[in-house]
């Protein structure tokens, strides 16, 4: 399908549905949707919207979904009636749901059952009219849907008690719009698309608002990259990362849908066997994860018997890759990880490896039209080849923060640079190491020390599965490094871990702390978040000093 002519999110899929009509578009928990199936489905979600709610085009509906099937039927439904997508993360708490349904305005929520009651509780503070419930099997048919429901609610006790003053389920809201014509919106490539939240790392969570031209500009820029890495409905990728991440979204819902291929949905990769059984008997051909997935699954039995003969691409974003799990990936699947980068700011992605040129280290070239310059704390340009704050600017960088024009102006100028927020070097044939993020990097006796080299170094020990190092207060140096690991030899210690760094590290890039742990924090996306154990770090201090 040429998609040059593509400028909006419906004009995508509609040609898709049309092309590619009877190849497989999504997979989930063993039911397969073709293209003309979620055309079908997303036309009645959008009637539904149209004719039996108060909404209007430019209304926000936020979905608060994990990887399932009514995803990319509600997502597409919302498009197709000129409405605004929030994508919500179905593990929020109650203060974070309750945060994001305000902020956005959103007037109506979709929301899984077994996630449903944070929701619930707060549910009559926001501006939300309505709530669509759904169950994880209701696009399953019977027998499968009803029996998958019943064990999940009633077996496994995974749907605790809930209502909400004004709900409906997703078969029924289905049922309505089929009842009903829809009417063809008119959608402007500048208007607002999707309300994507950043994580909230720096304060309060962010809408970055991302126009229906700078999630299209992304998917061919993805695509262009991939080249002959997506053949037209030939491939099938693994979808373990949420939807609601824009990461996945713009890959699974967009760059792979334009192209007419087939998506297998994981709802829970923490889950491993049932990860594998998901699998098991496909003819996989791409793989969309990150470091701490991919360092899981090559110590799983059952994922190591897979067929791997048809994975050409494994794609590596949202955390820094480390050179072990990547070599760990490569042995086990046979397929060289390729790393990009990208920021929710970014529609996400900036740059990728080229196929045909990986590069491990770094996370390759920039994509098709994309500038990107190294800054010193002044605004000024580095020479070539010294680190600095990577600024970005083309199609996919966003419009700006929601209702936040005080936050947009810091992160985005006038002439369209985009701050990153990351310490960069850039090659001279355009390859990017990201050397850290600016706010992470640890000040030891005036040197710059960056988290990233160190716990891929010690994650080279045998014995270490995951690290995560942050700075500490220290009154000789200013700063130390501490260190967390999670061991995968249990009879690794302290001593054993310092001796090695002496053989990989100078001096001060020792960690003078270090703290064994059965697990580390993770987001939504497997992503360690190191604010979290600074944040612990920071109350054990305050509490010394009370």
């Amino acid at each position: 399908m040429n998609t040059s002519n593509l400028e909006t999110i419906p004009d995508v899929f509609l040609a898709a549905f049309k092309e590619y009509k009877d190849k497989p578009a999504f997979t989930c928990l063993g039911k397969t949707l073709s293209y003309a199936e979620i055309d079908r489905y997303s036309e009645q979600f959008a009637s539904y919207l149209q004719n039996h709610t108060s909404l209007k085009p430019g209304d926000r509906v936020a979905v608060q979904l994990a990887n399932i099937l009514q995803y990319p039927v509600a997502m597409f439904g919302i498009m197709r009636a000129g409405m605004i997508l929030v994508n919500t993360n179905p593990m929020y708490t109650e203060r974070e749901v309750e945060h994001q349904l305000n902020d956005s305005g959103a007037k109506l929520l979709v929301v899984m059952s077994n996630v449903a009651s944070p929701a619930a509780a707060i549910i009559r503070n926001t501006s939300v009219e309505q709530v669509i419930v759904t169950d994880a099997a209701d696009l399953h048919g019977f027998p499968m849907g009803p029996i998958i429901n019943f064990v999940a609610k009633h077996v496994k006790k995974l749907v605790p008690e809930f209502s909400f003053p004004n709900q409906i389920s997703f078969k029924d809201a289905l049922k309505k719009g089929a009842s009903s014509p829809l009417a063809t919106v008119s959608v402007d490539p500048s208007d607002v698309a999707v309300l994507q939240y950043t994580g909230g790392t720096t304060g309060v969570a962010k809408g970055a608002m991302l126009m229906h031209s700078n999630i299209v500009s992304n998917m061919k820029q993805l695509d262009e990259r991939l080249g002959s890495m997506n053949q037209p409905g030939a491939e099938t990728f693994v979808a373990p990362l949420p939807l609601y991440h824009i990461y996945a979204f713009t890959i699974h819902c967009m760059m792979l849908v334009s192209t007419g291929n087939h998506s297998i949905l994981i709802p829970n990769p923490r889950d491993m066997d049932g990860f594998v059984n998901a699998l098991k008997g496909q003819k996989i051909t791409g793989f969309v994860g990150l470091n701490t997935l991919f360092n899981g699954l090559c110590h799983n039995e059952g994922f190591k018997k897979l067929d791997f003969s048809q994975l050409k691409l494994t794609a590596s974003g949202g955390m820094a890759l480390t050179s072990d799990v990547g070599d760990l990936w490569k042995k086990t699947t046979g397929c060289q990880v390729s790393e990009g980068y990208g920021m929710t700011e970014t529609s996400p992605v900036i740059s990728s490896n080229p196929p045909d040129d990986i590069r491990q280290g770094t996370v390759g070239t920039p994509v098709i039209n994309t500038d990107i310059k190294i800054v010193d704390d002044d605004g000024n340009e580095v020479a070539q080849g010294e680190s600095g704050e990577l600024l970005v600017r083309g199609p996919q960088v966003m419009k700006g923060y929601w209702q936040r024009p005080e936050a947009t102006a810091e992160i985005l100028s006038e002439d369209g640079w985009l701050k990153t927020g990351d310490m960069a070097v850039i090659s001279k044939d355009r390859y990017i190491k990201i050397v850290d993020r600016k706010k992470d990097m640890i000040i030891v006796s005036g040197f710059n020390v960056y988290p990233n080299e160190i716990e891929d170094e010690v994650c080279k020990h045998p014995g270490v599965l995951e690290a995560a190092a942050i700075g500490v207060p220290d009154a000789k140096s200013g700063e130390a490094v501490k260190l967390f690991i999670v061991k995968d030899d249990p009879a690794l210690t302290r001593e054993d871990v310092i001796a090695f760094c002496r053989t990989q590290l100078t001096g001060y890039k020792i960690p003078r702390h270090i703290e064994f742990r059965d697990d580390l924090p993770k987001s939504n996306v497997g992503k360690i978040l190191r604010r979290e154990l600074k944040e612990e770090e920071k109350a054990k201090t305050s509490g010394k000093a009370a």
